[in-house]
């Protein structure tokens, strides 16, 4: 049984990752594009091989699809995933699911009433070298686990600033669009979850009409572990990397904050320093393939509807922080709150 696929939003990462990733899946195919921009759904569709375009999500809605992939702008989100979801289609979303938490909860729910796989694209969690990081901190490898550093941020290239820098009811700034990742990719390597975050936020010049193009938050998890992540558009020679810290060891990631298989992983011991092994399938392709699998009942989507809450509940919980000057408790239930 082959999945057919409907693209709601003729994005770049689609176009750089999704589609590929679709096709690289023996039963994946994208049947349709939809933009509500008719003349850009066509060229698109010409230019990456769809057989269909559309402008409007009805009409994709109404074409011969299994599931949809969400990539359009964050205030998107939510109104096009409960369409998709009404129309009995399977939904991976980007994240954010929506602009708050309590909306991407109504997404999420939907899904589960109707009996809809539901996944947020969190595609780091698919990375090897994080799943390596996850599987020595679970061994014990590093003893307990202590803290934790997270060095996500970069230059944002000009074709994707537009709205990410510009339109804040779009759900843009880096909160929604990288503290996000961070928070998702410290729960799943630490498997555990946030419950408290302080976070400083900047505007250095690239993003305006308020928003941030920076943001440092620290991080207090269940455990007691503690974390810092900087986020930011606006650094282009700073280089990524993720470090979890124990009692009887580090693990020291490079370059691994990315959507590309790369990266070293380092285990420092009082044995000394060990390179971790991990596989390098192309993160998208991975993501797609267990999509497809709990389609077909077996398991679920690398992320779960409940990790985007999650993730956006945490980011909510950032920007509040930096608007109060406050530490703010992160629920994702009941979203962020004083």
């Amino acid at each position: 049984m082959s999945v057919r696929w409907g693209l709601i939003g003729a994005s770049t990462i689609a176009k750089q990752f999704m589609i590929n990733a679709i096709r690289a899946q023996a039963d994946g195919e994208v049947a349709v594009v939809m933009s509500s921009n008719a003349e850009r759904a066509e060229t698109y569709a010409r230019e990456n091989s769809i057989p269909a375009a559309v402008s409007t999500v009805d009409a994709l809605l109404n074409s011969d699809i299994d599931a949809v992939y969400i990539s359009t702008t964050n205030e998107l989100h939510l109104e096009q995933g409960l369409a998709a979801i009404k129309a009995g289609k399977h939904v991976l979303c980007e994240k954010p699911l929506a602009l708050t938490s309590a909306d991407a909860r109504r997404l999420v729910a939907a899904a589960k009433a109707a009996g809809i796989v539901f996944g947020t694209n969190h595609h780091l969690r698919n990375a090897g070298a994080h799943r390596a990081m996850r599987e020595a901190v679970a061994a014990g490898r590093i003893g307990k686990p202590i803290a934790a550093r997270v060095f996500h941020s970069v230059y944002l290239p000009e074709n994707l600033q537009g709205w990410r820098v510009t339109r804040p009811e779009a759900g843009g700034g880096v909160v929604l669009d990288i503290t996000v990742h961070d928070a998702d990719t410290l729960r799943f390597v630490l498997a555990d979850d946030p419950v408290e975050i302080s976070a400083f936020t900047q505007s250095t010049g690239m993003a305006g009409s308020g928003l941030e193009d920076g943001a440092m938050c620290i991080w207090r998890f269940k455990s007691g572990i503690i974390a810092q992540s900087h986020e930011g558009f606006t650094t282009k020679f700073a280089g990524t990397g993720f470090e979890v810290h124990g009692s009887e060891g580090s693990l020291i990631a490079t370059n691994v904050m990315t959507q590309k298989p790369v990266g070293t992983v380092l285990l420092r011991t009082a044995d000394g320093e060990e390179e971790l092994n991990f596989d390098r399938e192309d993160l998208y392709t991975r993501s797609v393939r267990q999509f497809h699998a709990a389609i077909r009942g077996e398991g679920q989507p690398a992320a779960t509807g409940e990790d985007g809450i999650w993730s956006l509940a945490a980011a909510e919980a950032a920007l509040q922080s930096a608007r109060s000057g406050k530490a703010v408790k992160i629920d994702p239930q009941l979203g962020s709150l004083a």
